[in-house]
């Protein structure tokens, strides 16, 4: 078992869930300063008066402990052009697991400061064009990030290194990756990298996410591709993606460098970036020139500063242990479509961005 990030963990300590989530919830408050604070007692229970005797226990029998999940869902919904769209209210969203409509018990704007981890692709894999793409376009998203946003810094090529805990000291993850300079391995093993993050996530509370600047291409994980997307299924954590392989393909493929299987292993790595972005309700961007990348750093910043927490109880209480799929649909308040509109009154489609499913939880019998 991989070790957790410890400054952010000791710091949500405190957040008790009193049932079992699947998605993320907002974070508790963290104290600013470089101080870690001791995790608040509980309060401690009031002396218990005498009253009357209590009546025998039952008699020992056999009693079926089922445990209902509440899920909880960082929704993001913006037109098809990427504006998001703001003031959105409960009665305009809609729940279906394994389209079966779902009662929405709460609903709130998600307004917590950011919980990132960077995974960055540092190895010489094509010459080490990656890592040096990777180190520089990572720069632009710390100009989007508020003084009260957590970040930490992983880089991964044969195996994944914490390079930088968990911290509000944006200067201190920058620092750390301007010391990068010569990859030491030639693989890239983004499953393991991918895998071993989002375990050291799980003792990290609230709404959390994983930026992966990357290539997408993976060369003897130890986790196949199957086994990565079933235990990503089982994550709250949003993952969001930038491909760093247009820049190189492009300019292979112009001087026709680029050869049928080598095209392929680009694609494939595009193609296992998008789905682990769309899976866990993130998105994924394939940039080929250096000026689109301030501009897709501040849609990251934008759709986790303008996500809405949806929680429900599902209606199905079968605790089998499958992966139920889960659709978030945008509805007018009369429970029509919703229209949407730009400046101009010209009608813009609409795209939500939240988590495909969950995996149920498995009840047994006791005695």
């Amino acid at each position: 078992m991989t070790k957790g990030f410890s400054s952010i963990a000791c710091r949500f300590l405190a957040a008790a869930a009193s049932a079992f989530l699947f998605c993320s919830i907002a974070p508790a408050q963290v104290p600013e300063g470089p101080q870690t604070s001791a995790p608040p007692q509980a309060n401690p229970a009031p002396e218990q008066k005498q009253g009357p005797p209590k009546p025998p226990p039952p008699e020992a029998g056999v009693t079926i402990s089922v445990e209902v999940p509440v899920v909880t869902l960082d929704v993001i919904a913006t037109t098809t052009n990427g504006d998001i769209i703001p003031g959105l209210k409960k009665e305009n969203f809609k729940i279906l697991e394994d389209g079966v409509p779902q009662a929405i018990t709460n609903f709130a704007p998600t307004d917590a400061p950011i919980t990132m981890v960077m995974l960055l692709e540092f190895d010489r894999t094509f010459y080490g064009a990656f890592s040096g793409q990777g180190k520089y376009w990572a720069d632009a998203l710390f100009p989007n990030l508020n003084q009260k946003d957590w970040i930490a810094l992983v880089t991964y090529d044969i195996k994944p290194t914490l390079q930088v805990d968990f911290t509000q000291n944006k200067d201190e993850v920058r620092e750390s990756i301007y010391r990068m300079y010569f990859p030491g391995f030639s693989e890239s093993n983004i499953f393991d990298a991918l895998l071993d993050t989002v375990d050291r996530l799980k003792g990290v509370k609230g709404k959390k996410s994983i930026l992966v600047l990357s290539s997408g291409i993976d060369t003897f994980s130890k986790h196949t591709l199957d086994q990565t997307i079933k235990l990503l299924r089982q994550t709250d954590v949003t993952i969001f993606a930038v491909g760093l392989d247009k820049p190189l393909s492009n300019y292979l493929d112009l001087h026709r460098q680029l050869g049928g299987m080598r095209n392929m292993t680009f694609l494939q790595g595009e193609n296992q970036l998008k789905t682990f972005a769309q899976m866990t309700g993130g998105f994924a961007w394939f940039p080929q020139f250096d000026g689109e990348i301030p501009g897709i750093m501040r849609e990251v910043a934008a759709f986790l500063r303008h996500q809405y927490s949806l929680t429900y109880t599902p209606s199905n209480h079968s605790p089998d242990g499958k992966y139920r799929k889960v659709k978030v649909e945008l509805v007018a308040p009369d429970g029509g479509p919703l229209t949407v509109t730009d400046q101009k009154g010209k009608k813009q489609k609409i795209v939500v961005y939240a988590r495909e499913g969950y995996t149920a939880p498995k009840g047994g019998v006791g005695d």
